[in-house]
């Protein structure tokens, strides 16, 4: 780091020849690699070389977001009475826990490895007062990756002081491997029959609207790029899709969320989750003015994410599931993104 502290990074393989490559900068995941139909083994995500991009240039490229993943309107909000400002780096709005989230500081590492998978511990301790958010949280974030070619995220976090937390991953996908193209070719289905509209800032009005007769309706596998360009003000709003969907579960625990095909490649991601919600992106923002990994440049659309997580803005909304973390209860969520490929 420029201020001399070092950032470590760790590889690990499994048994059928996918790989991840971690740094602790971010706890980001700067490499996965996996096979497509005929065995040919690619790089599935964006990012950098080096540690100087992702210090430059990144749009969360892999990260861990937080202390509050995806939106608070206006840097603000109420708890127990106090009012407290963050920062606002997004428009008027806070953003992934605001200028110095968890995505730009140094994590801690403790490797791990068993007979049928290995991966990598990352700690940090998030500071009373940090980014503007009460009391002190500890967490801590587990990647690992097994011979089921299965990368599970498990998050856990405690805090001394009531404060909000919401954790995501913020990988950036492309199935063809190695960004060879946009993702509007790629087919998605969404277990969610509704979805969080947004104003014009992209923080949501506090509606939970069905997406029947919308561009938002993936119940159905679709291809993201079929209705991407049609007329609707939620997709102008958000220069495509940049929106939270309430995920259709049945009591608790993991639960099939969402699932991707590239048609060419057969490269296939399915993801599971015990949150409430997703934030599907579509790499609206990406314009061609970031290289990345061996000087690619990273056009419009070049990648998509999809971000596990509670609703943004909850904790000014009260009609939404809660994000509070109190002291003496634990904050824990995990997900899993399972790769394959369609014959």
């Amino acid at each position: 780091m420029p201020d001399g502290t070092p950032v470590n990074g760790y590889t690990i393989r499994n048994a059928r020849g996918a790989s991840m490559h971690v740094i602790t900068y971010g706890a980001i995941i700067t490499s996965l690699r996996t096979a497509d139909r005929n065995g040919r083994i690619d790089d599935i995500v964006l990012g950098f070389d080096d540690l100087e991009g992702y210090l430059k240039d990144s749009p969360y490229f892999g990260a861990i977001v937080g202390r509050y993943a995806n939106r608070i309107a206006k840097g603000g909000f109420t708890l127990d009475g106090q009012t407290y400002q963050l920062p606002v780096n997004n428009g008027a709005n806070s953003l992934h826990g605001g200028t110095r989230g968890f995505d730009k500081v140094v994590w801690n590492a403790t490797l791990f490895e068993n007979d049928t998978s290995a991966g990598v511990v990352l700690t940090h301790v998030s500071s009373d007062g940090d980014m503007g958010y009460p009391g002190r949280v500890d967490v801590r974030v587990t990647y690992t990756l097994s011979d089921r070619d299965e990368l599970g995220v498990d998050y856990l976090a405690t805090t001394d002081k009531a404060t909000p937390v919401n954790l995501s991953q913020h990988t950036y996908f492309n199935l063809a491997g190695d960004a060879q193209r946009d993702i509007l070719g790629h087919v998605l289905e969404l277990k969610a029959s509704r979805y969080t509209p947004v104003d014009s800032t992209l923080i949501p009005t506090g509606e939970i609207v069905p997406v029947a007769d919308t561009p938002f309706d993936f119940r159905t596998p679709n291809a993201i790029g079929a209705r991407i360009g049609l007329t609707h003000e939620q997709i102008r709003f958000g220069r495509g899709y940049d929106h939270n969907y309430v995920l259709d579960r049945r009591g608790s625990g993991l639960q099939h969320a969402a699932r991707v095909v590239e048609p060419t490649t057969g490269r296939t991601l399915d993801v599971y989750t015990d949150q409430p919600g997703i934030q599907f992106y579509s790499g609206n923002f990406l314009d061609g003015s970031i290289r990345g990994k061996g000087g690619r440049v990273y056009a419009h659309r070049f990648g998509f994410c999809l971000e596990t997580q509670h609703f943004p803005d909850s904790p000014n909304k009260p009609t939404f599931p809660s994000t509070i973390l109190r002291p003496g209860s634990r904050y824990e969520s995990r997900t899993v993104f399972r790769f394959g490929a369609a014959r």
